[in-house]
């Protein structure tokens, strides 16, 4: 069998030029989506209502340490399966690996908020980041949009790219499906509204703990990245403003790659905001930087992200040469 890195680097290889075969999930079920429903299940089994928080909160550790184990025993079986199928083996779990990430479909979603900026104004701008962020886009001017496009670029590159490419390296497809399951959860339960502040409470700490490694590696990436693009000073500026800033996000690990990604192309990001209708206070991360921005500004973006998926690929053959 193929070492896991090698397989990695093809999967990262066919993410990129061809991305999410949608045309695969009008006959399938996406994986993801599968995930969900088993959320969803234990969401409606267990989170009943209750005075008793710790009983709830009781209820939601059950509920993830369950799909953790289930999504574990899912991956021991695909690699059993793999390990006795020789070349098509190999090739499904390129296949796996490829389906769990996401380069070119979260390039394209933000592509396609500078576009509608450019071409549709405003208008068409809130509406295409509304697909990617889940701030109330009409509250957003020109530059609230693009900082909204580009903190979702930054932190999805983070827990869509390089932490199910982490986890696969350390503990291979059963770390792969493991940690997408953990991070489906988040992102269903982990919410501090009234049904899910205790049920979501280990989920969302779970998920916390999975994405501090990668958030950091993620720094890394987008400060060589920002070497190549914009030359040393834009790394250096990446690696400096994640350090002091990255705590000013509310999020313990999606502050570092936005204030990685925040000095690397001198943007001031962050600031308040709205959600549900209420106004989140945020102080601006690396506010010296650009405030006005624009499509052109979320395009630069956009070339420190793709260069950090190239870094990304480079690190993964190293770990091959080292490990």
């Amino acid at each position: 069998m193929m070492d896991g890195a090698v397989l990695l680097f093809f999967a990262l290889i066919l993410d990129w030029f061809v991305g999410d075969p949608k045309w695969l999930w009008k006959a399938l079920p996406h994986p993801v989506a599968m995930f969900g429903r088993a959320v969803s299940f234990l969401d409606k089994t267990l989170n009943k209502a209750s005075d008793n928080p710790a009983s709830t909160m009781r209820m939601g550790a059950v509920a993830i340490v369950a799909l953790i184990i289930a999504a574990a025993l899912l991956g021991w079986l695909l690699d059993a399966l793999i390990l006795f199928s020789g070349i098509i083996g190999v090739l499904l779990e390129i296949a796996i690996i490829w389906i769990f990430l996401a380069q070119k479909s979260l390039g394209e979603h933000v592509g396609a908020v500078a576009v509608a900026l450019r071409e549709e104004g405003l208008a068409g701008g809130q509406n295409a980041v509304a697909m990617i962020v889940g701030r109330n886009p009409h509250t957003l001017d020109e530059s609230g949009v693009s900082r909204a496009a580009i903190e979702s670029l930054a932190e999805n590159f983070s827990d869509g790219v390089v932490a199910p490419a982490f986890w696969y390296l350390v503990f291979g497809l059963p770390g792969l499906l493991v940690y997408k399951m953990i991070n489906t959860a988040d992102s269903m339960i982990g919410y501090k509204n009234e049904r899910y502040l205790h049920f979501g409470r280990v989920a969302a700490q779970i998920d916390d703990l999975a994405n501090w490694l990668p958030a950091r590696i993620s720094v890394a990436l987008i400060a060589g990245a920002g070497v190549i693009t914009n030359g040393i000073e834009s790394g250096r500026r990446a690696i400096s403003t994640a350090m002091r800033d990255a705590g000013l996000h509310s999020s313990p690990n999606a502050g570092w790659p936005e204030a990685a990604m925040a000095g690397a192309c001198d943007f001031a990001l962050g600031g308040p905001r709205i959600y549900e209708g209420n106004t989140v206070s945020q102080a601006f991360i690396n506010g010296a930087g650009k405030r006005n921005l624009g499509a052109g500004d979320i395009n630069a973006a956009m070339v420190v992200f793709s260069f950090a998926c190239y870094a990304l690929w480079g690190a993964v053959l190293i770990w091959y040469l080292l490990f």
